[in-house]
């Protein structure tokens, strides 16, 4: 899909309105979207965010809940790896906040692509009893739909004590709506609908990278090997 303009109108009184927009398109996240755009969904939600170019994206995501610091975390594994300890405390960088790890793969031999999603309130708020309603739809076959707004970062270190040199390709989803979804997904084993808006100029990364995105996510899942390691 074509890059959509967003151009949000921040006179007085606007808020009522999106709140009715977004009110209005929470039926058609109820479950997948056949297109990015079914309902007005981007429409609605492109009214929220500061004026820009957006790439949509439709993503399957299966979500797995990682705490920072315990098993699973990027930061205390992939991150540690290539750019090493923080050279003053000597610890991994830590995020404060749990986050949900979505999908890997291989860009090629010296890049790799890690993606994320990351609730915009702590999960400790969200209501239970919306959590485990989701869990028990998803595990009948329901796939709700969430949105996000998303960055793309291409990052890899100069010089540094990792053990494993290479670019890191972070696909990073900041949560618009759909957080009790996400927990229930996580906690179901079972995926969920990802609409995902692109901020394009937006992440450390050039326009080509960002264009790449869609078949490199339509590529299967991949961890980074040992193979891949050495040869990069």
């Amino acid at each position: 899909m074509r890059p959509v303009r967003s151009a949000r109108d921040d006179r007085s009184g606007q808020t009522a309105q999106q709140t009715l927009s977004l009110n209005g398109v929470g039926e058609h996240l109820a479950g997948p979207l056949a297109d990015p755009d079914d309902g007005g969904v981007i429409a609605a939600f492109g009214a929220l965010l500061p004026e820009g170019e957006y790439l949509p994206l439709l993503l399957r995501v299966e979500p797995r809940r990682v705490v920072p610091g315990g098993d699973g975390d990027y930061f205390g594994g992939e991150q540690v790896g290539t750019w090493g300890l923080d050279q003053f405390w000597g610890l991994p960088e830590y995020p404060h906040t749990p986050y949900y790890r979505t999908f890997d793969t291989a860009v090629d031999a010296s890049a790799h692509l890690y993606e994320f999603v990351v609730p915009m309130v702590p999960p400790t708020w969200n209501d239970r009893e919306r959590v485990a309603e989701y869990v028990d739809l998803m595990e009948r076959g329901t796939v709700p739909t969430a949105v996000a707004v998303s960055t793309l970062d291409v990052c890899e270190p100069a010089i540094g004590p990792g053990t494993d040199h290479y670019r890191h390709w972070g696909l990073t989803h900041f949560l618009l709506d759909g957080h009790h979804e996400l927990e229930a997904a996580a906690t179901a084993g079972r995926p969920v609908q990802l609409l995902s808006l692109l901020a394009l100029g937006e992440g450390l990364a050039e326009s080509g990278d960002c264009a790449r995105l869609p078949d490199l996510r339509a590529q299967p899942r991949s961890a980074r090997s040992a193979r891949s390691a050495r040869s990069a």
